[in-house]
Protein backbone atom coordinates (compact mmCIF):
# COMPACT_ATOMS: atom_id res chain seq x y z
CA UNK A 1 0.00 0.00 0.00
CA UNK A 2 1.39 3.64 -0.70
CA UNK A 3 1.62 6.22 1.20
CA UNK A 4 -0.91 8.22 -0.55
CA UNK A 5 -3.90 5.24 -0.26
CA UNK A 6 -3.24 4.75 3.38
CA UNK A 7 -3.66 8.68 4.14
CA UNK A 8 -6.81 8.26 2.05
CA UNK A 9 -8.07 5.17 3.92
CA UNK A 10 -7.11 6.73 7.18
CA UNK A 11 -9.37 10.01 6.57
CA UNK A 12 -12.41 8.04 5.99
CA UNK A 13 -11.94 5.93 8.88
CA UNK A 14 -11.38 8.47 11.28
CA UNK A 15 -14.56 10.51 9.71
CA UNK A 16 -16.65 6.80 10.01
CA UNK A 17 -15.04 6.63 13.54
CA UNK A 18 -16.42 9.82 14.80
CA UNK A 19 -20.10 9.56 13.93
CA UNK A 20 -20.63 5.63 14.17
CA UNK A 21 -20.54 3.15 17.11
CA UNK A 22 -19.58 -0.10 16.40
CA UNK A 23 -19.92 -3.85 17.63
CA UNK A 24 -16.90 -5.52 18.40
CA UNK A 25 -15.89 -8.83 18.21
CA UNK A 26 -16.05 -9.48 22.01
CA UNK A 27 -19.22 -7.21 23.12
CA UNK A 28 -20.90 -3.61 22.30
CA UNK A 29 -19.25 -0.56 23.07
CA UNK A 30 -20.80 2.32 23.58
CA UNK A 31 -19.17 5.98 22.38
CA UNK A 32 -19.88 9.58 23.90
CA UNK A 33 -20.77 12.61 21.29
CA UNK A 34 -19.43 15.53 22.24
CA UNK A 35 -21.66 16.05 25.25
CA UNK A 36 -20.55 13.51 27.50
CA UNK A 37 -24.89 13.00 28.96
CA UNK A 38 -25.35 11.94 25.59
CA UNK A 39 -24.47 8.56 24.50
CA UNK A 40 -24.28 6.97 20.73
CA UNK A 41 -24.84 3.09 21.14
CA UNK A 42 -23.99 0.94 18.37
CA UNK A 43 -27.01 1.25 16.85
CA UNK A 44 -26.96 4.75 16.27
CA UNK A 45 -27.32 6.15 12.64
CA UNK A 46 -24.74 8.09 11.22
CA UNK A 47 -24.98 11.84 11.34
CA UNK A 48 -25.47 13.52 8.28
CA UNK A 49 -24.31 16.87 6.67
CA UNK A 50 -22.77 19.55 8.57
CA UNK A 51 -23.37 17.44 11.66
CA UNK A 52 -21.47 14.70 10.33
CA UNK A 53 -18.47 17.15 9.18
CA UNK A 54 -19.10 18.68 13.01
CA UNK A 55 -18.04 15.25 14.30
CA UNK A 56 -15.28 13.89 12.40
CA UNK A 57 -13.14 17.35 13.47
CA UNK A 58 -13.65 15.68 16.92
CA UNK A 59 -11.86 12.89 17.48
CA UNK A 60 -11.54 13.76 21.53
CA UNK A 61 -15.33 13.28 21.60
CA UNK A 62 -15.63 9.67 21.41
CA UNK A 63 -14.81 7.84 24.33
CA UNK A 64 -15.78 4.01 25.36
CA UNK A 65 -17.86 4.82 28.06
CA UNK A 66 -15.89 3.20 31.32
CA UNK A 67 -17.06 -0.20 32.67
CA UNK A 68 -15.80 0.22 36.35
CA UNK A 69 -12.74 -2.25 38.01
CA UNK A 70 -10.44 -4.37 35.70
CA UNK A 71 -10.21 -8.09 36.11
CA UNK A 72 -8.40 -10.94 35.02
CA UNK A 73 -8.54 -12.28 30.70
CA UNK A 74 -10.77 -15.52 30.63
CA UNK A 75 -8.23 -18.68 30.71
CA UNK A 76 -5.32 -16.66 31.33
CA UNK A 77 -3.21 -16.40 34.36
CA UNK A 78 -4.97 -14.32 37.21
CA UNK A 79 -2.23 -12.12 37.20
CA UNK A 80 -2.96 -10.38 33.84
CA UNK A 81 -5.93 -7.76 34.63
CA UNK A 82 -7.86 -6.43 32.13
CA UNK A 83 -8.85 -2.61 32.06
CA UNK A 84 -12.25 -1.72 30.90
CA UNK A 85 -10.73 1.57 30.00
CA UNK A 86 -8.04 3.71 29.12
CA UNK A 87 -5.56 6.04 30.78
CA UNK A 88 -6.27 9.42 30.17
CA UNK A 89 -4.39 11.41 32.92
CA UNK A 90 -1.12 10.09 34.45
CA UNK A 91 -0.33 10.41 37.92
CA UNK A 92 3.20 12.33 39.27
CA UNK A 93 4.67 14.47 41.22
CA UNK A 94 4.02 18.13 41.04
CA UNK A 95 3.35 19.51 37.44
CA UNK A 96 4.07 16.49 34.96
CA UNK A 97 2.28 16.04 31.84
CA UNK A 98 2.95 13.40 28.81
CA UNK A 99 3.67 14.48 25.64
CA UNK A 100 2.89 11.50 22.96
CA UNK A 101 2.63 11.33 18.75
CA UNK A 102 1.30 8.99 17.00
CA UNK A 103 1.10 7.66 13.85
CA UNK A 104 4.80 7.17 13.17
CA UNK A 105 7.54 6.79 12.37
CA UNK A 106 8.13 9.25 9.17
CA UNK A 107 11.58 10.01 8.12
CA UNK A 108 10.41 13.44 7.36
CA UNK A 109 9.36 14.50 10.84
CA UNK A 110 10.45 12.00 13.12
CA UNK A 111 13.14 12.65 13.72
CA UNK A 112 12.68 16.98 13.50
CA UNK A 113 10.39 15.66 16.57
CA UNK A 114 13.31 13.59 18.29
CA UNK A 115 15.97 16.76 17.90
CA UNK A 116 13.66 18.84 19.66
CA UNK A 117 12.40 16.39 22.60
CA UNK A 118 16.20 15.72 23.00
CA UNK A 119 17.41 19.75 22.69
CA UNK A 120 15.19 19.91 25.86
CA UNK A 121 16.41 16.89 27.43
CA UNK A 122 12.47 15.84 27.74
CA UNK A 123 11.08 12.28 26.67
CA UNK A 124 8.03 11.08 25.57
CA UNK A 125 5.72 8.43 23.91
CA UNK A 126 5.63 7.38 20.44
CA UNK A 127 2.46 5.04 19.64
CA UNK A 128 3.94 3.37 16.02
CA UNK A 129 1.96 1.90 13.26
CA UNK A 130 3.84 -1.18 12.27
CA UNK A 131 3.46 -1.05 8.71
CA UNK A 132 5.32 2.80 9.06
CA UNK A 133 7.51 0.99 11.42
CA UNK A 134 8.36 -2.43 9.62
CA UNK A 135 10.49 0.33 7.16
CA UNK A 136 12.32 2.70 9.50
CA UNK A 137 13.52 0.30 12.59
CA UNK A 138 16.41 2.99 12.63
CA UNK A 139 13.83 5.60 14.06
CA UNK A 140 12.70 2.50 16.42
CA UNK A 141 15.97 2.33 17.78
CA UNK A 142 16.56 6.19 18.34
CA UNK A 143 13.86 6.21 19.78
CA UNK A 144 14.52 3.80 22.45
CA UNK A 145 18.15 4.80 22.81
CA UNK A 146 16.66 8.54 23.83
CA UNK A 147 14.70 7.44 26.53
CA UNK A 148 11.37 7.77 24.86
CA UNK A 149 8.59 4.67 25.08
CA UNK A 150 7.65 2.93 21.88
CA UNK A 151 4.19 2.07 22.18
CA UNK A 152 1.58 0.06 19.74
CA UNK A 153 -0.69 1.51 17.43
CA UNK A 154 -1.70 -1.08 15.33
CA UNK A 155 -0.58 -2.38 12.24
CA UNK A 156 -2.53 -0.40 9.49
CA UNK A 157 -4.51 2.16 11.65
CA UNK A 158 -8.12 0.40 11.38
CA UNK A 159 -11.31 1.40 13.16
CA UNK A 160 -10.97 -1.84 15.94
CA UNK A 161 -14.39 -2.22 16.47
CA UNK A 162 -15.25 -3.50 13.16
CA UNK A 163 -12.60 -5.89 12.93
CA UNK A 164 -12.67 -9.36 14.35
CA UNK A 165 -11.12 -10.70 16.96
CA UNK A 166 -8.29 -12.59 15.23
CA UNK A 167 -7.54 -9.54 12.87
CA UNK A 168 -7.50 -7.51 15.78
CA UNK A 169 -4.70 -9.80 17.25
CA UNK A 170 -2.68 -9.25 14.25
CA UNK A 171 -2.94 -5.76 14.44
CA UNK A 172 -1.06 -5.60 17.57
CA UNK A 173 0.84 -9.03 17.33
CA UNK A 174 2.77 -7.75 14.13
CA UNK A 175 3.37 -4.06 15.61
CA UNK A 176 4.26 -5.96 18.47
CA UNK A 177 7.07 -8.12 16.73
CA UNK A 178 8.26 -4.97 14.29
CA UNK A 179 9.21 -2.49 17.28
CA UNK A 180 10.27 -5.77 19.28
CA UNK A 181 12.80 -5.98 16.25
CA UNK A 182 13.78 -2.28 16.09
CA UNK A 183 14.11 -1.35 19.82
CA UNK A 184 14.93 -5.03 21.31
CA UNK A 185 11.89 -4.65 23.59
CA UNK A 186 7.82 -5.08 23.36
CA UNK A 187 5.80 -2.68 23.68
CA UNK A 188 4.00 -2.02 26.99
CA UNK A 189 1.73 0.21 26.07
CA UNK A 190 -0.95 0.28 23.53
CA UNK A 191 -3.44 3.45 22.16
CA UNK A 192 -6.29 2.19 19.89
CA UNK A 193 -6.74 3.94 16.16
CA UNK A 194 -9.42 6.79 16.71
CA UNK A 195 -9.84 6.51 20.47
CA UNK A 196 -12.45 3.60 19.43
CA UNK A 197 -11.54 1.00 21.89
CA UNK A 198 -13.71 -2.25 22.79
CA UNK A 199 -13.79 -5.23 24.90
CA UNK A 200 -11.52 -7.22 22.53
CA UNK A 201 -9.17 -4.88 22.07
CA UNK A 202 -8.54 -4.20 26.01
CA UNK A 203 -8.28 -7.96 26.61
CA UNK A 204 -5.97 -9.03 23.31
CA UNK A 205 -3.91 -5.59 24.34
CA UNK A 206 -3.48 -7.45 28.06
CA UNK A 207 -2.55 -10.23 27.00
CA UNK A 208 0.28 -9.44 25.01
CA UNK A 209 1.92 -7.36 28.43
CA UNK A 210 -0.07 -3.89 27.29
CA UNK A 211 -1.51 -0.98 29.12
CA UNK A 212 -4.30 1.46 27.35
CA UNK A 213 -3.51 5.08 27.03
CA UNK A 214 -5.78 7.46 25.51
CA UNK A 215 -5.12 11.33 26.00
CA UNK A 216 -6.17 14.19 27.53
CA UNK A 217 -5.39 17.15 25.48
CA UNK A 218 -6.10 16.52 21.60
CA UNK A 219 -4.00 19.13 19.40
CA UNK A 220 -6.25 18.30 16.42
CA UNK A 221 -2.70 18.77 14.80
CA UNK A 222 -3.88 16.30 11.55
CA UNK A 223 -6.37 18.95 10.55
CA UNK A 224 -3.57 21.41 10.19
CA UNK A 225 -5.38 24.78 11.85
CA UNK A 226 -1.98 26.64 12.02
CA UNK A 227 1.03 25.98 14.36
CA UNK A 228 -0.35 28.80 16.82
CA UNK A 229 -3.73 26.99 17.59
CA UNK A 230 -1.53 23.62 18.05
CA UNK A 231 0.18 25.56 20.74
CA UNK A 232 -2.77 27.55 21.63
CA UNK A 233 -4.40 24.10 22.71
CA UNK A 234 -1.49 22.42 24.38
CA UNK A 235 -0.74 25.43 26.50
CA UNK A 236 -5.02 26.07 27.61
CA UNK A 237 -5.33 22.43 28.00
CA UNK A 238 -2.03 22.30 30.45
CA UNK A 239 -2.14 21.24 33.53
CA UNK A 240 -0.84 17.96 36.21
CA UNK A 241 -1.49 14.56 35.01
CA UNK A 242 -2.64 15.49 31.66
CA UNK A 243 -1.64 13.67 28.31
CA UNK A 244 -1.43 15.58 24.94
CA UNK A 245 -1.86 14.32 21.68
CA UNK A 246 -0.30 15.25 18.65
CA UNK A 247 1.03 13.78 15.82
CA UNK A 248 4.75 12.66 13.80
CA UNK A 249 3.14 11.30 10.71
CA UNK A 250 0.12 10.78 8.85
CA UNK A 251 0.41 13.84 6.59
CA UNK A 252 2.08 17.22 6.48
CA UNK A 253 3.23 17.57 10.01
CA UNK A 254 5.01 20.36 9.57
CA UNK A 255 2.55 22.38 11.97
CA UNK A 256 3.00 20.02 14.29
CA UNK A 257 6.94 19.91 14.70
CA UNK A 258 6.79 24.23 14.45
CA UNK A 259 4.16 23.86 17.63
CA UNK A 260 6.30 21.47 19.33
CA UNK A 261 9.46 23.87 19.52
CA UNK A 262 7.16 26.64 20.88
CA UNK A 263 5.19 25.36 23.71
CA UNK A 264 7.84 22.86 24.56
CA UNK A 265 9.21 25.89 25.99
CA UNK A 266 6.80 27.46 27.18
CA UNK A 267 5.75 24.31 29.32
CA UNK A 268 9.23 23.92 31.25
CA UNK A 269 9.57 27.90 31.38
CA UNK A 270 6.04 27.49 33.58
CA UNK A 271 7.36 24.85 35.93
CA UNK A 272 6.20 21.33 34.17
CA UNK A 273 8.23 18.45 34.17
CA UNK A 274 7.66 16.30 30.56
CA UNK A 275 7.51 12.49 31.62
CA UNK A 276 6.71 9.02 30.66
CA UNK A 277 4.65 7.08 32.64
CA UNK A 278 5.76 4.00 34.27
CA UNK A 279 3.49 0.40 33.65
CA UNK A 280 0.49 -0.76 35.43
CA UNK A 281 -0.53 3.07 36.65
CA UNK A 282 -3.24 3.88 38.72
Amino acid sequence: MNKDQFLSRRRALFAGAAVLGAVGAAGTVQVLTADPGSPVRSSAAPAAGAQAKRAALRPSAYRLQPIAGYGPVRGTAARTLVRHQPFLRMSGRGKTMVLTFDDGPDPRYTPQVLRTLKAHKVRAMFFVCGEMAAGHKDLLRRMADEGHVVGNHTWSHPLLTRLTRAEIRSQMERTCDVIEEGTGERPGWFRAPYGAWNRAAFQIGAELGMEPLAWTVDTLDWTSPGADAIEGRVIKGAAPGVVVLGHDAGGDRTQSVTALRDYLPRLLDSGYHIIVPRRHST
